[in-house]
C-alpha cells in the first residue's frame, strides 16, 4: 500500500521520518506482526492525525514514533538522528527532553498532587521546575487545583494537568493517544483547543491518534493505518 503526498516535504523540515517500519510480537509462541511496512515524514509543526480500526497499530505506531517502544527492523531518524540503533538510555534521553506524552487514561500518579505530577519529568532544577509547573497549569485553568490529588478532580481537568507535564520540558513535537476519548463531550473540546492553540500559536509538532472524523478534520494530514501498512487521506 503506498503513501501518496500532495508535496514533497522540506528535507530541512522534517522532524521525523520512518522508512519501512515493522513491528511484531510473540505471543504464545506465535509470530504477530502489527506494522508491516510502515512510511512517514512529519514535518516541524504539523498536526497529524492516525486513524484506522482497532487492533491496526495505531498506539503501536505512536509508542516507535515516541522512542517508548522499538521497531523489530525499519530505520526511524528523529531529528536528523537515526535512532534505530539506539539503546534505552539512549532513547529515554532524547525522549524526556524532547517529546511530550498525552494519554487517554492521564496516568496520573493518584497520591501525588496535580503540580508533582506536572513537574515529576522535569530536567530543571527543583525551584525552576515547580515554578514553571505552577505557571502551566495557570495558564490552563488550574491554579486552585495546585495541591489538589487526581481523584479530587474532573476528567477534562486530569487531561490538562497531564499536557501542563507534557509540556514541562518544552518539548517540540506531543504525542497524543486518544487524548479526548476518556471525556465528556464539552471538556474534550477544551482539550482539543487546547492542543491546537499548542500547534497553531507555539508551532508545537502534534501527532495524536483519534476515532474521532471531527479532529481529523482539523489536522493539518491524517495517516490512515490499515492491514499493518499506511496510507494518507490528503
Amino acid at each position: 500500500m503506498l503513501m501518496t503526498q500532495s508535496q514533497s516535504p522540506n528535507k530541512n523540515n522534517i522532524i521525523l521520518s520512518l522508512e519501512n517500519i515493522k513491528r511484531s510480537f510473540n505471543l504464545g509462541g506465535q509470530n504477530i506482526n502489527i506494522l508491516k511496512g510502515v512510511n512517514i515524514k512529519v514535518q516541524k509543526g504539523e498536526f497529524i492525525a492516525i486513524m484506522g480500526p482497532s487492533g491496526s497499530g495505531k498506539s503501536t505506531l505512536l509508542n516507535i514514533m515516541g522512542l517508548l517502544d522499538v521497531p523489530t527492523s525499519g530505520t526511524y531518524i528523529y531529528n536528523n538522528k537515526n535512532v534505530t540503533s539506539f539503546n534505552s538510555n539512549q532513547l529515554a534521553n532524547i525522549r524526556n527532553k524532547d517529546a511530550g506524552f498525552i494519554f487517554q487514561s492521564f496516568n496520573l500518579l493518584p497520591k501525588m498532587t496535580a503540580l508533582d505530577n506536572v513537574v515529576l519529568p522535569s530536567v530543571l532544577g527543583d525551584a525552576e521546575n515547580i515554578e514553571k509547573g505552577r505557571a502551566l497549569l495557570e495558564q490552563l485553568g488550574l491554579k486552585d487545583r495546585l495541591t489538589h490529588l487526581p481523584n479530587e478532580l474532573s476528567g477534562g481537568q486530569k487531561q490538562r494537568v497531564a499536557i501542563a507535564r507534557a509540556m514541562i520540558n518544552s518539548p517540540s513535537i506531543i504525542f497524543a493517544d486518544e487524548p479526548t476519548g476518556n471525556l465528556d463531550s464539552k471538556s474534550g473540546e477544551e482539550v482539543l483547543k487546547i492542543i491546537l492553540k499548542l500547534n497553531k500559536q507555539q508551532g508545537k509538532t502534534i501527532v495524536m491518534v483519534t476515532h474521532d472524523d471531527n479532529i481529523s478534520n482539523l489536522a493539518d494530514r491524517t495517516i490512515f493505518i490499515k492491514d499493518g501498512y499506511n496510507v494518507e487521506n490528503l
